[in-house]
């Protein structure tokens, strides 16, 4: 039985750390861009990675970050995702894993971007809105993710408990990313949704 690895973003809060942990997510997201309303400082990064044990990892979420923002950050993260506009070689400059966060535009070409970002470990595919990097809530048409992209395929966007099960059955991806999808408010998780979820994953993977 194949399974998709899981990973809940937008961890601010000690608790829910200990929860998402406890539900099995394969990774722990922490929103390192300023202008969401899930970002968290360097100080909370620390106290909050420290907390995650051996074999989940640590993934900061970054936008158009300077090289220094990211450096300082490095040493309580396990992988780099980036949201903005970052070049190839930007990405690749830190010593460490990355993802590329893609949103879905009418007109992008996956082929061209997972070539462009070769280097990457996988490519996270995301609801496009005009001005806004990520986070949305939103989905997209899952039927244009090609079935034949090379790059593993981290799908977001607007997941939760009742949607994941047919997300995972029309595009079969490595990683489902979630965030609004298991909170009780921004930046706040509920331990039942985020069980839910797991439970979801878990069923659509039996089938």
């Amino acid at each position: 039985m194949r399974r998709t690895r899981v990973k809940f973003c937008g961890l601010t809060d000690a608790d829910d750390l200990a929860s998402a942990i406890a539900e099995g997510a394969d990774a722990i997201g922490f929103v390192l861009w300023p202008g969401s309303k899930r970002a968290i400082d360097l100080a909370a990064l620390q106290l909050l990675a420290s907390r995650v044990p051996a074999f989940v990892t640590r993934v900061g979420l970054f936008v158009d970050p300077s090289a220094e923002e990211v450096e300082a950050c490095l040493p309580w993260l396990d992988l780099l995702q980036f949201h903005g506009d970052e070049s190839p070689a930007f990405c690749a400059r830190f010593g460490r894993a990355w993802i590329k966060a893609l949103r879905m535009r009418d007109d992008i070409d996956l082929y061209t971007a997972q070539r462009d970002y070769a280097a990457s470990s996988a490519l996270l595919l995301d609801a496009w809105r005009p001005g806004v990097p990520g986070g949305t809530g939103e989905t997209f048409d899952w039927s244009r993710i090609p079935a034949d992209l090379e790059k593993p395929v981290i799908l977001a966007g607007g997941l939760c408990a009742e949607n994941v099960g047919q997300a995972i059955a029309a595009v079969a991806p490595f990683a489902v990313d979630v965030s609004g999808g298991i909170e009780a408010s921004a930046g706040r998780k509920d331990s039942a949704r985020m069980r839910a979820f797991m439970s979801a994953v878990a069923s659509a993977d039996r089938r």
